[in-house]
């Protein structure tokens, strides 16, 4: 068997972090840039893990009473204009569609051919950066009485922000999402919405991307342009850094009344609806990267994996390879029965005309959270050679396939939960309490610092102050059931406060 590079991922995470994430990209071919300044390709392998984070996903949102539906990509600019505050959060990365033609023109000089814009439009039309305008306007119309609420609706979609620093699955000009939008008839309810999803994406994050996040709620200063409250699940990827994972806005009535999303009520008198929106990307991908992946490639958690076990025959002869196939479509039929979570395990056999090595590093750069491999002797005795991805990528159990076909589901889980522990250690470990400035200052100046729980009563403005100051954020103020709120005094005014605030870096 091919002897494996030192490490197969180079540069690797402490040398260079960027760099590192970019090349497991490249190593599992997840995606690539395109053509297209600031969007990228996703390719099958990281296509199929958005895929498997859809549907699952999905289930909860139809659990929980919401339906899908799909909304027009171009936004009239007077939608955005109706709601100011929202727009003007958006404005600088809108992209705007203005002609409605091209027409071939030839240069006399070259005498090539060029496509030339014509046809303006009367209005612009925006790709949606977010879709609040449009699905208020449907909201509008679909709303008469008490009787039509809630309307609870969700849409998978793209959406276009002009990123002027882009980085694969993090930020791109490009990205697919979920983006859920209600309508209720009273405060209580839409609160209780924004609170609901909230809870749901931190039980995904945890149960199906064994990752662990802090939830609380966004400052003013953080907040979603036009929110009442923004609630954010955040996540430590390895250097330290956090990810905004994913967030749940209460928007009050300020939606509903700038596009008249409104009812006659139970009193037969005029009501503006209360609205949320929640929504989570393809940036999930790239946390999921960060926080799990080490100096030999991805490592995925087993339920979004696009393969869960993959089969690797060695027929070192032709004479071999009869026995050696059947063993391994029979341990794939059976192994293909099981089901994991609802689903049937999904097994790849990987027949490609390469070495053995080739394709042992192939899977461990992809992340395959179970390789299993099967040469001749393995047939005789009946036994297989299993690897799990959370362990050294050469390390191997040789077990009876019987005990394979048994324990598989149950190794998978092992590994969710490996993962999901390990992250969480990491999280706590680089998390520090602290309750002066001093303490605080200091802590910036320190290589790949962690983030900060401090004791916070201070002002927008002076907030504003210390994270320009930093290059930090306030990530949010922990949710009492993640960190109980405790008194303490302002770092910064000194006053008496029972608030807490995490301080961090991020993407």
């Amino acid at each position: 068997m091919a002897k494996p590079p030192k490490n197969a991922i180079s540069p690797t995470r402490s040398e260079d972090f960027p760099e590192w994430y970019q090349q497991v990209i490249k190593a599992a071919d997840l995606a690539e840039n395109s053509e297209t300044r600031g969007c990228m390709v996703i390719k099958p392998w990281g296509y199929g893990i958005w895929e498997l984070i859809q549907q699952q996903m999905d289930v909860y949102f139809k659990e929980t009473g919401h339906e899908n539906a799909y909304f027009p990509l171009l936004i009239p600019l007077a939608y955005l204009e109706k709601e100011a505050e929202h727009a003007e959060g958006f404005a600088t990365e809108c992209a705007v569609v203005t002609h409605h033609r091209l027409e071939a023109e030839k240069d006399p000089e070259t005498g090539k051919t060029r496509m030339i814009p014509s046809g303006k439009l009367t209005e612009p039309y925006v790709i949606r950066p977010t879709s609040e305008t449009i699905i208020g306007a449907a909201f509008s119309r679909w709303t008469n009485s008490y009787r039509d609420l809630p309307l609870l609706i969700n849409q998978w979609a793209n959406v276009m922000r002009w990123e002027m620093r882009p980085r694969l699955f993090l930020r791109t000009a490009e990205f697919l999402w979920q983006e859920g939008h209600t309508a209720h008839e009273t405060e209580a309810e839409a609160i209780g919405e924004t609170q609901q999803m909230h809870d749901v994406y931190e039980t995904f994050l945890r149960d199906h991307l064994a990752i662990p996040v802090i939830p609380g709620e966004k400052t003013e200063a953080e907040r979603f342009p036009g929110a009442e409250m923004t609630l954010t699940v955040e996540a430590m990827v390895q250097d330290k850094k956090a990810i905004q994972a994913g967030t749940s806005h209460y928007l009050g009535q300020n939606f509903s009344k700038a596009q008249d999303i409104s009812f006659v009520g139970r009193d037969n008198e005029k009501q503006h609806a209360y609205t949320t929106s929640w929504g989570v990307s393809t940036r999930l991908i790239g946390t999921l990267i960060m926080a799990h992946s080490d100096d030999d490639g991805l490592v995925l958690p087993p339920r979004v994996a696009t393969q869960q076990v993959v089969i690797i025959p060695v027929i070192p002869k032709d004479e071999h390879r009869e026995a050696v196939m059947g063993a391994v479509d029979a341990l794939a039929t059976q192994l293909r029965g099981q089901q994991y979570f609802g689903s049937a395990l999904r097994v790849k056999i990987d027949t490609r005309d390469v070495g053995g090595g080739v394709k042992k590093w192939d899977w461990v750069k992809k992340g395959a959270p179970i390789r299993i491999e099967i040469g001749p002797r393995d047939v005789e005795k009946g036994t297989v050679a299993l690897s799990r991805r959370d362990l050294p990528a050469n390390e191997k159990s040789f077990l009876p396939m019987d005990e394979v076909v048994g324990s598989v589901c149950q190794t998978l889980q092992d590994i969710h939960e490996n993962l999901l522990a390990q992250a969480t250690a990491f999280r706590d470990e680089n998390i520090t309490e602290c309750d002066s400035l001093d303490a605080f200052e200091a802590h910036w100046g320190t290589e790949d610092p962690g983030w900060l729980l401090t004791p916070w009563n201070g002002s927008r403005e002076q907030e504003e102050e210390l994270s320009k100051k930093h290059k930090i954020t306030i990530r949010c103020i922990p949710l009492e059931r993640s960190i109980p709120a405790k008194e303490g005094a302002c770092i910064l005014t000194g006053e008496k406060t029972s608030t807490l605030a995490m301080w961090g870096r991020s993407y």
